[in-house]
C-alpha cells in the first residue's frame, strides 16, 4: 500500500471513491462524475484550497482510501506547542478495503505530517452513530473532546440572519 499526497494521475480513480463517499453521507440521486471532477479540481485542489488531500491506494493503483486535512492555527492558544494544528475533515476508506489497515495508514500518514509542520494535535468531528469510527479513533489513542459541540446553520436561517445584519458591509 502507498500514502501520499493526491496525485494528478490519481484524479480519476479519486472521483470514484468521493461518489461513494457522497452517497455514504447523503441519500438521494447518485451526484455526476463531471460535477465531482469539477468540485475536485476547482475547489478541493484548486490554488484558493487550504485542503491537503491524502490517499492510500495499493500497489496496482486503485485508491483505497481518502484523508483530508488543513493546517490551522488557533486564535486562542498563542504557545508555540499548541498555536497550529491540524484538522481532519474527513477520514473514508472504502468497504472493502476496511479493517486491513488503510485507516491506520492514513491517520499515520496525517499524524507525521501533523508533526512535521509543528502542529501538534489532530482534531476531527466524527458522527454520533459511527460506532465502528469511533472505535477505531480510540483505538488510535485519540479521546472526546467532552466540552465541544457541533453547529450547523442552515437555510433558511443562515438567510434570514445573513439580511438580519445593521452594520457595514463595506
Amino acid at each position: 500500500m502507498r500514502v501520499e499526497l493526491v496525485t494528478e494521475t490519481q484524479h480519476e480513480l479519486l472521483i470514484d471513491l468521493l461518489c461513494e463517499l457522497h452517497t455514504y453521507y447523503n441519500e438521494g440521486p447518485v451526484v455526476s462524475r463531471e460535477l465531482v471532477l469539477e468540485h475536485l479540481l476547482e475547489n478541493l485542489l484548486g490554488a484558493d484550497s487550504p485542503h491537503r488531500l491524502v490517499v492510500a491506494s495499493s500497489d496496482a493503483g486503485e485508491v483505497l482510501g481518502l484523508a483530508v486535512i488543513t493546517l490551522v492555527y488557533s486564535v486562542v492558544d498563542f504557545a508555540a506547542d499548541k498555536r497550529k494544528h491540524c484538522q481532519l475533515k474527513e477520514l473514508y476508506v472504502r468497504p472493502l478495503a476496511r479493517s486491513q489497515g488503510v485507516g491506520k495508514a492514513l491517520m499515520s500518514w496525517v499524524a507525521r505530517y501533523a508533526l512535521e509542520n509543528d502542529c501538534r494535535r489532530i482534531d476531527w468531528p466524527v458522527k454520533e452513530s459511527n460506532a465502528r469510527g469511533i472505535a477505531f479513533y480510540e483505538g488510535l489513542g485519540a479521546v472526546q473532546v467532552v466540552e465541544r459541540l457541533s453547529y450547523r446553520l442552515t437555510d433558511p436561517c443562515l438567510s434570514q440572519l445573513a439580511h438580519e445584519s445593521r452594520y457595514s458591509q463595506n
